[in-house]
């Protein structure tokens, strides 16, 4: 039986959908990670504890178990681990992508410096400064409106829109505290930098991908239907089938293929965010990675398989392969927090579920937690999932989901004992509009 290594962090919303994907299968699969207790209840199989923070610890790790444990296979799931997938593999002799074109992809500024150099069209300007650089003087030199974001952080996480110096410099020392933050630290001194961009206006849409041997299998393509204007980039609603006109879509793979053909990926799964206006598509981002979250749960391929299916058997090199995108239109709200605090208890859920083309409604943050909007928060509140007869259909679905919950979010900080305070608040968050 093939045996394949799933590198994940143990605080990854995915295990779960990959194990189910690895039993439908018959494949095994060792789970590692870089909390083996943690990783023992959630994964439910073989695990290797795996130094995610150390990645020459974490290659002499894995190096050793396939030693006597023969690998087919290593795919790296999250950001923090998809680095690491493709050292081992090359390593290994193992289907891989470049390292280096890994590692451009997770790092904003090398990601458009690369791009440029291709001659893809981008932002007018961009710029990486250090924690330590003069902000003032910075934005003396900066276009506006412009963009500041760390350059190896996601889930807009430190995304700032800047529309002058002032704001610049407020935006600049926002982002500087993010990166002192205790969970950023681990990603070493190369990540604590920020790139500088022009803003580049238009509809935000996402691509999911699988690249074959440097050809690129368009997944889905996902229209995102809240503007994506500033001051912070907090990302909703995800819809498939776009509702984009035939060339712009063909324009936006092109685009996709020639931003991976830069980098220099050729395997395994990509998630591209692309900007459309008048002036034509522009790439903001590529992750060798599949999209993140419990996002992927809306995709659907072939007879019932899923996006981890169909990543699995890519990896595999298996002839059941699967691409094809099949079902209705559907789509995903990943719940936006609107208040900083703690989650003290969430209403409507029965009335949320019961809006017509919804399939199911997931909170994934615990009552007693704390929750940290954007730019400093890189979490949700939890997902809605939807399908209907039209991609406008599953849009309204969403919404009309989200107008029934209610969060109640006390300031403060987490306690974990559930006793409310006498400053508890009630937050009811309508997104109709525009993203905060």
């Amino acid at each position: 039986m093939a045996r394949l290594l799933l590198l994940v962090p143990t605080s990854s919303y995915r295990i779960a959908d990959f194990m189910a994907a690895a039993a439908r299968s018959g494949v095994e699969v060792v789970v590692g990670s870089n909390r083996k207790l943690a990783l023992d209840a959630l994964s439910g199989g073989a695990t290797l504890a795996v130094d995610l923070c150390n990645a020459e610890r974490g290659l002499a790790r894995i190096l050793a178990y396939a030693e006597r444990h023969p690998l087919s296979a290593i795919v790296g799931v999250d950001d923090e681990t998809i680095l690491l997938a493709a050292r081992a593999a090359e390593a290994l002799g193992l289907p891989h992508n470049d390292p280096g074109a890994v590692a451009a992809s997770g790092d904003k500024f090398a990601m458009r410096t690369r791009l440029a150099a291709a001659g893809l069209p981008g932002p007018p300007f961009f710029r990486r400064l250090a924690p330590d650089d003069d902000p003032a003087a910075a934005a003396r030199e900066a276009p506006y409106p412009c963009v500041l974001k760390p350059v190896a952080l996601a889930a807009s996480r430190g995304v700032i829109r800047a529309d002058d110096a002032d704001a610049f410099v407020a935006a600049f020392r926002r982002i500087v505290a993010i990166l002192d933050a205790p969970d950023v630290a681990p990603l070493g001194a190369a990540a604590r930098h920020i790139l500088v961009e022009g803003y580049i206006p238009g509809r935000e849409v996402a691509l999911e991908g699988l690249l074959m041997g440097g050809a690129l299998e368009v997944l889905a393509l996902f229209d995102k239907p809240d503007p994506l204007e500033g001051p912070f980039f907090e990302e909703t609603i995800y819809v498939t089938p776009s509702r984009l006109a035939p060339p712009v879509r063909a324009r936006i793979a092109e685009m996709t293929t020639r931003a991976v053909a830069a980098l220099g990926l050729r395997e395994g799964p990509v998630h591209a965010e692309l900007r459309v206006s008048d002036d034509g598509v522009r790439v903001i981002e590529v992750a060798a990675r599949s999209i993140g979250g419990l996002c992927s749960r809306v995709l659907e391929f072939g007879a019932g398989l899923s996006l981890e299916d169909v990543i699995l058997r890519h990896a595999l090199r298996r002839n059941d392969l699967v691409t094809e995108r099949a079902g209705r239109p559907a789509g995903v709200m990943m719940i936006p927090i609107p208040a900083a605090g703690v989650l003290r208890g969430v209403e409507g859920l029965a009335a949320a579920r019961a809006v017509p083309g919804i399939d199911d409604v997931r909170i994934t943050i615990p009552k007693g937690q704390r929750v940290v909007p954007p730019p400093e928060g890189n979490r949700y509140l939890g997902f809605l999932f939807a399908r209907g007869e039209s991609s406008a259909a599953v849009e309204g679905a969403l919404r009309a989901a989200h107008a029934r919950l209610c969060f109640s979010i006390e300031p403060g900080e987490e306690t974990g004992d559930g006793a409310q305070g006498a400053s508890a608040s009630r937050a009811r968050h309508s997104r109709s509009a525009t993203a905060p």
